[in-house]
């Protein structure tokens, strides 16, 4: 779980030295003067690695729980 750059590094590691069987990262967001959708960088790493990935809009909704329990 996360979005921020600095944890690129730890999810590519990860990738490498196990199955990654999801990753939970933020929704899609506008960003910059243009308020143009961009990616997190751990969305952007996850589809790289062909990772499967979670973007939820609230973490304790019941369906993303279930889901994660799954």
């Amino acid at each position: 779980m996360g979005s921020p750059v600095f944890a690129v590094p730890i999810l590519r590691d990860l990738a490498d030295a196990s199955d990654i069987i999801g990753v939970v990262t933020q929704p899609d967001r506008p960003a910059g003067r243009g308020r143009k959708i961009e990616q997190s960088a751990i969305n952007e790493i996850s589809l790289s690695l062909s990772l499967p990935i979670l973007q939820p809009i609230k973490i304790r909704d019941s369906g993303v729980v279930d889901h994660l329990r799954n």
